[in-house]
C-alpha cells in the first residue's frame, strides 16, 4: 500500500485538509509538492513532511495562475522526474444568497475551484498520459452534489468538478489515468464558523486524508465520488431510474405530468457509464440499437 516513489501535488496545502493531505502521503512514502497561495505556509508544511521522513518542495503561487502552475510542474519534474498523483484542493468560500451575492463571488469561486483544478490538471494531464500512469482527484462537496443554502457558487463550481472527472476519467482509461473525486466534511479555516467545538473535535481533517489511499493509489478505481468525515465513508453516485416511455407528440407534455412518479421511481436506478447510456437507453425503449444507428462516416 505504499507510494514510494510517487510523486505528488497537492494544491492549497498551506493549512487544514491540504495539509493533511500532504501529511498522510507523504507518510506513505510519497515525495510531496506542496502548493499554497502563502509561501511561507507551503514551506512550513514541506519542513513538516521531511521532519517526519518524506520529502516535499514548498511551491507558493495561486491555482488560477497558468504561468506559476507551469512553473510549479516543471519544478517537480526537474527534481523528481514524474508526476504521478494531482489532488485539486484549493478552494476558497464566498458564501451568500443568491439574492444577496455579487456576480464578482460567483466569478471568483468559480474561477478557484472550478478553473484552478482545470489549469493543474491540464498542467500535469500529457505527463500522466506520456508516462502510462496517474491518478488525479477532484474536490467536490455535498453542497454541489446535493444543493446548500448560501452557497450557489460554491455549489456550481463543485458540481462541476463531478461532470470534469465523469469525462477526464473515460478519457484517460486507456492512459491508466483515473480520475476520481473526493466529498470531505472536515473541522478547517473553511468550515471553522459552521460548527460547535464538539461537532468540530469529531472532525478532524486527518479522518478525511486517511480515504485519500483509495483513491490514488495503484489499485484506485476512476469515476468514484468518495464522501467522508468523522471516520465514515460512502460513496456517492449519479444514478438514472429506468423512466416510462411515453412517445411524442400531442398529450405528451400532459402525461409526463401525470406520469412524474412513475418517470421518478428509483427501483432498478442505474449509474450510466458514460453519458451517451441515456441516448442508449432512450432509444432501446423504442426497439432500437443506438450504436448501429450511429453516422461513421
Amino acid at each position: 500500500m505504499s507510494l514510494t516513489g510517487r510523486t505528488v501535488i497537492v494544491t492549497g496545502a498551506g493549512g487544514g485538509l491540504g495539509r493533511t493531505h500532504a501529511l498522510f502521503l507523504g507518510g506513505m512514502g510519497a515525495n510531496i509538492v506542496v502548493n499554497d497561495m502563502n509561501g511561507e505556509s507551503a514551506a512550513a508544511v514541506a519542513d513538516e513532511v521531511v521532519a517526519a521522513g518524506g520529502a516535499a518542495l514548498a511551491f507558493a503561487g495561486s491555482v488560477t495562475d497558468e504561468a506559476r502552475v507551469a512553473a510549479m510542474v516543471d519544478a517537480a519534474m526537474e527534481k523528481w522526474g514524474r508526476i504521478d498523483i494531482l489532488v485539486n484542493n484549493a478552494g476558497i468560500l464566498r458564501d451568500k444568497t443568491f439574492a444577496k451575492m455579487d456576480l464578482e463571488d460567483f466569478r471568483q469561486v468559480i474561477d478557484v475551484h472550478l478553473m484552478g483544478s482545470v489549469i493543474c490538471t491540464k498542467a500535469v494531464w500529457e505527463i500522466m498520459r506520456r508516462q502510462q500512469y496517474g491518478r488525479v482527484v477532484m474536490t467536490t462537496s455535498s453542497s454541489g452534489l446535493y444543493g446548500n443554502f448560501g452557497q450557489s457558487n460554491y455549489g456550481a463550481a463543485k458540481m462541476a468538478l463531478v461532470g470534469l472527472m465523469q469525462t477526464l476519467a473515460l478519457e484517460g482509461e486507456k492512459y491508466n489515468v483515473r480520475v476520481n473525486c473526493l466529498a470531505p466534511t472536515a473541522a478547517t479555516q473553511m468550515t471553522g464558523e459552521l460548527f460547535s467545538r464538539e461537532v468540530l473535535e469529531r472532525l478532524a481533517p486527518e479522518a478525511v486524508s486517511a480515504g485519500l489511499l483509495a483513491l490514488v493509489g495503484e489499485n484506485a478505481p476512476t469515476r468514484a465520488i468518495l464522501c467522508a468525515g468523522g471516520g465514515r465513508f460512502a460513496s456517492a453516485n449519479i444514478t438514472m431510474t429506468q423512466g416510462v416511455q411515453l412517445g411524442a407528440g400531442d398529450g405528451v407534455a400532459e402525461k409526463v405530468v401525470e406520469q412524474w412518479d412513475r418517470v421518478c421511481e428509483r427501483t432498478g436506478d442505474v449509474v450510466p457509464p458514460y453519458g451517451f447510456a441515456q441516448v442508449e437507453m432512450e432509444l432501446a425503449s423504442v426497439g432500437l440499437d443506438a450504436v448501429s444507428l450511429l453516422k461513421t462516416g
